[in-house]
C-alpha cells in the first residue's frame, strides 16, 4: 500500500502548482494582441507564409515559436473551467481578431507571392485526422501544466512546434488568395481542431488542479455551458474520425500495391516497367514491357491481386512496348532490350535457386537416412521426367545410395521406399542401390 502511496505521490501536480493570482495574470496578459503580441503575431504570420512558400521545414518551425496564438486559447479554456464570462468574452474577441489577422495577413502575402505551387509542408495541412486531435489534446496538456508550475522549462516552444496554429492559418489563407477552396476549408477545419482540444485541455487541467472559480454561476448555467462544449467537440472530432479512417485505408492501400507489385514484376515473359497508385480512388495502373500481354493474361493478374487485399481495386493493366511492337524509337528498342535481359537474369536466378534446393534435399536425404541406416554412406538425389511413346510424361523423383556391401536387405529396400514417398510427397519415385568403394589402407610410412 505504500508502495501504491508513493507511485500516486510522483504523479500529483498540485505541489508544483503555481500561486493562482499568478496564473491568472499571466494567462490574463497572454490574451490581449496589442503592441508587442499584436506584432509578433503579423510576424510570425509573414515568417509562416514565407516558410510554406518555400517549403522550408526549419522557417515554419521558427514561425510557430514565436506565434502568440496560445494565449487565448488557453484562455478560452480556462475562463471556462473557473466561469469567469468577462475573460471568456475578451479571450474570444482577441482570438477572433488573431484569426482574422492571420488569415488577411496570410491571404495578401500569397496573393503577391509569384510563387504559387502548392509544396508538401503546404498540402500536409490541408487533410485533418483523428490524429490530429490527440496531438492538440496532449499538447495543450502539456501547455497548460505547464503554465500552472513553478518549473516551466522549454514546454512552451515544444507544445507550439507540436500543435502548429500558424501553418494551417496561413494555409487557409493560401486557400483564399488562390481560390482553392478546398485548402482553405480543409487548412482551417485543422486549425479548428487545434483551438478546440487545447481549449478543452486547459478546462481539464484547470478543473483538475482545482482553480478558484471567480464568478458566482447557477447550476443551470453551468448545465448549458458544459452541454455546449459537448456540442462543440462532438461537431469538431467526427468528420476527423473519418478523415483518419480515410487515411489508414490509403495507407493500407499503399502498402498492399506495394507487396502486389513485388511479387508481379516479371509475368509470362513482360517485365513490370512502372505502377502507379491512386490511393484515394482504389486505382493502380501497370505498364509492363517485353512479351504481349493477352487479355487472360491481363484478367489473372486482376485475380492475383485478390490475394493481396486488392479485389475492389480498378486495375489498368497497360503494355509499354512488346516484342511485337512495330515501329519502335531507339529508346524503346534499348529498353525492351533492359527488360528481356531482366527477364533472362530472373529465370536464371530461379533455375539456380532450383538447384540448390534440390542439393539441400539430396543432402538432407541422405543424413535423415543415415541416422537409421548407417550402412547408407552416400546418395544422390534428381528430379526429371519419364516420357511414354503415346506422348504422356510425368515427374519422377530419382533417388541413388551407396550402401555397405552385404549390408542392406530386401525388407529394408521397402521400408526405405515407403518412406522416401511421404518424405517427397509423391508416389512417383525411384530408388537405386550400389555398393559403396572399400576403403583402402593408406601405406604406413617407414
Amino acid at each position: 500500500m505504500s508502495r501504491f502511496k508513493n507511485f500516486i505521490h510522483y504523479l500529483r501536480l498540485d505541489g508544483e502548482v503555481e500561486d493562482f493570482a499568478q496564473i491568472h495574470q499571466t494567462i490574463e496578459k497572454d490574451i490581449v494582441f496589442k503592441g508587442t503580441n499584436l506584432w509578433i503575431l503579423v510576424f510570425a504570420i509573414i515568417i509562416a507564409s514565407v516558410g510554406l512558400n518555400m517549403n522550408s521545414t526549419a522557417v515554419i518551425i521558427g514561425a510557430m515559436l514565436i506565434s502568440p496564438l496560445m494565449g487565448p486559447i488557453n484562455g478560452l479554456g480556462y475562463s471556462i473551467a473557473t466561469f469567469n464570462m468577462p475573460l471568456f468574452r475578451s479571450a474570444l474577441k482577441n482570438f477572433g481578431f488573431a484569426v482574422g489577422a492571420g488569415l488577411v495577413a496570410s491571404t495578401g502575402y500569397f496573393a503577391l507571392s509569384p510563387v504559387a505551387t502548392a509544396h508538401s509542408e503546404l498540402l500536409a495541412r490541408t487533410s485533418p485526422t483523428i490524429y490530429d486531435v490527440l496531438i492538440a489534446l496532449f499538447g495543450g496538456l502539456a501547455g497548460i501544466v505547464a503554465i500552472s508550475s513553478r518549473h516551466k522549462g522549454n514546454v512552451i516552444p515544444g507544445v507550439a512546434i507540436a500543435t502548429a496554429l500558424m501553418p494551417p492559418l496561413c494555409t487557409a489563407g493560401y486557400g483564399l488568395a488562390t481560390a482553392q477552396f478546398q485548402f482553405f476549408f480543409g487548412a482551417f477545419y485543422l486549425f479548428t481542431i487545434n483551438t478546440v482540444f487545447i481549449a478543452l485541455a486547459a478546462v481539464f487541467v484547470s478543473q483538475l488542479l482545482k482553480f478558484p472559480i471567480t464568478s458566482i454561476m447557477q447550476e443551470g448555467e453551468k448545465k448549458r455551458i458544459n452541454q455546449l462544449i459537448s456540442f462543440v467537440i462532438f461537431i469538431t472530432i467526427i468528420p476527423s474520425i473519418y478523415f483518419g479512417y480515410g487515411l489508414v485505408q490509403k495507407e493500407r492501400f499503399t502498402e498492399n500495391v506495394a507487396k502486389f507489385t513485388r511479387n508481379i514484376t516479371v509475368y509470362e515473359g513482360s517485365y513490370l516497367l512502372r505502377h502507379e497508385a491512386n490511393p484515394s480512388k482504389q486505382e493502380l495502373v501497370l505498364v509492363y514491357g517485353g512479351n504481349l500481354l493477352t487479355d487472360a493474361n491481363k484478367d489473372a493478374l486482376r485475380e492475383k491481386a485478390r490475394d493481396f487485399s486488392l479485389g475492389k481495386a480498378n486495375i489498368d493493366i497497360r503494355q509499354g512496348f512488346s516484342f511485337n511492337e512495330n515501329g519502335s524509337t531507339e529508346a524503346d528498342k534499348l529498353k525492351l532490350e533492359i527488360s528481356t535481359l531482366r527477364s533472362t537474369l530472373f529465370e536464371r536466378n530461379r533455375e539456380r535457386d532450383s538447384i540448390s534446393a534440390l542439393f539441400n534435399k539430396g543432402d538432407a536425404l541422405v543424413r535423415e537416412l543415415n541416422a537409421v541406416y548407417p550402412f547408407i554412406k552416400a546418395g544422390a538425389y534428381a528430379e526429371t521426367r519419364m516420357f511414354s511413346l503415346s506422348g504422356s510424361s510425368h515427374r519422377v523423383a530419382q533417388v541413388a545410395f551407396q550402401v555397405e556391401p552385404g549390408k542392406l536387405r530386401n525388407d529394408d529396400k521397402e521400408k526405405i521406399l515407403a518412406w522416401l514417398k511421404v518424405r517427397l510427397k509423391s508416389d512417383k519415385v525411384k530408388v537405386y542401390y550400389e555398393d559403396a568403394p572399400e576403403k583402402k589402407d593408406k601405406p604406413v610410412k617407414k
